[in-house]
């Protein structure tokens, strides 16, 4: 009799966690609906990870004095963006004794200082414009080995221009997928007028969301009159877009948002309608390649991803990949006949993992995978200095000599 009084206590307790648990995720679909619910899940701009120390202070990133500049873009619509301009480290060594003396901290008018001059004045100097992913800043986490990677190649050339989006850090605003487009053109928009770089020395560079930024930016430039096409663009974690994303999301790779509900089409697709923000990555490659396809324009595109990135599945870089070779012909090639030819071409790296290069007359389109590097990691990883070299040296040859 205590054993059946036992059971059915368990049963009773367990059944109360379960109606819990089940509540709890209700409700949190339910806050989903809500766009100012949904914007922090999408965008984490409230997580900074840089609240005990001062973005002001970038020494404290492990910079040298005054090797990153912290000034503001402003956007049209008067939005400020916080915004850091970091040299390279050989260039810096050379200027090391101006730049340690003249003020640190932010400054009003970057156009006043050295670090500036040194990127506007060298007809041979190159700018990555970085896009960072969701959450945190520009001094966040694996950010700040990333930019060192990117210019380690051409350490005197090389220089970085990264940003917080509006909401993020101390950018002000509230973020949204029409007002990161913005601010990001308005960096890009800075480099060229004000730094007077020629989108040609330009590489736009972005990780996880920020990659969704940068195709965004990217597709709208081949799209001017005259086009306007960069020296490349490298996507390192894309994601396909924004309900493909929820559907196989797991916080910290192992929290389900979406997911259970993609067993359920009808319901899935039901609570699709609520998301605001949608960042088709898949419909602005393909765009941006058919575009350049279109009008002869020189391109170059490289996207990475890591077999191990528990955050956005790397099957989503297969898709996104095969989403911009189909751009390239008018009448398309299926996702099964690129696997076929990937068995045929690709270049197996073994533990380094794999590359496979789709070759037109305009443009080259490169998909690297990764064995190992996660999501994040990996932007330390020499392969993203390759990638920003690569595209370098294909905009002009005479680059690395």
């Amino acid at each position: 009799m205590a054993g059946d009084e036992l059971l059915a206590s368990i049963f009773k307790y367990a059944s109360i966690a379960v109606a819990a648990a089940l509540g709890l995720y209700a409700t949190l679909l339910w806050c989903l609906t809500m766009p100012t619910f949904q914007s922090h899940v999408v965008y984490l701009h409230a997580f900074q990870m840089t609240w005990f120390k001062d973005l002001n202070v970038p020494e404290t990133f492990g910079f040298l004095r005054n090797q990153v500049t912290p000034f503001s873009i402003e956007t049209p619509d008067r939005v400020q963006l916080y915004a850091w301009h970091i040299l390279p480290i050989e260039l810096y060594r050379k200027h090391e004794r101006s730049l340690n003396a003249e003020p640190t901290g932010f400054v009003s008018d970057i156009t006043s200082r050295l670090a500036f001059q040194l990127l506007r004045d060298d007809p041979e100097a190159r700018l990555i414009i970085h896009l960072h992913g969701a959450g945190g800043t520009v001094g966040s986490g694996y950010r700040v080995p990333n930019y060192r990677a990117l210019s380690a190649g051409q350490p005197e050339k090389i220089h970085v221009l990264t940003f917080d989006y509006r909401g993020f850090g101390r950018s002000a605003g509230t973020p949204c997928e029409s007002g990161l487009i913005r601010d990001a053109l308005s960096v890009v928009d800075w480099a060229i007028k004000v730094a007077g770089i020629p989108p040609s020395r330009i590489l736009i560079f972005g990780q996880s969301m920020g990659t969704a930024v940068s195709i965004a930016v990217s597709q709208h430039f081949a799209l001017q009159s005259p086009p306007v096409v960069f020296a490349g663009t490298v996507l390192v974690a894309p994601f396909i877009d924004v309900a493909t994303l929820v559907s196989t999301y797991r916080v910290a790779g192992t929290i389900p948002i979406l997911s259970p509900l993609a067993r359920f089409p009808r319901l899935f697709q039901y609570l699709q309608r609520y998301i605001k923000d949608t960042w088709r990555t898949k419909d602005r490659i393909a765009e941006y390649v058919r575009t350049n396809e279109r009008n002869g324009e020189k391109y170059r595109l490289t996207i990475i991803h890591a077999e191990d990135d528990y955050d956005i599945p790397w099957h989503h870089t297969e898709m996104v990949f095969w989403y911009a070779v189909n751009a390239t012909t008018p009448v398309g090639i299926s996702y099964d006949a690129l696997e076929q030819k990937k068995l045929d071409s690709k270049l197996n790296l073994g533990a380094a993992g794999s590359v496979m290069e789709w070759t037109t007359d305009h443009g080259v389109i490169r998909e690297e995978i990764l064995k190992t590097g996660l999501h994040d990691v990996v932007m330390g990883y020499p392969i993203v200095t390759m990638a920003v070299m690569r595209s370098l040296e294909a905009a002009d040859p005479s680059f690395t000599h």
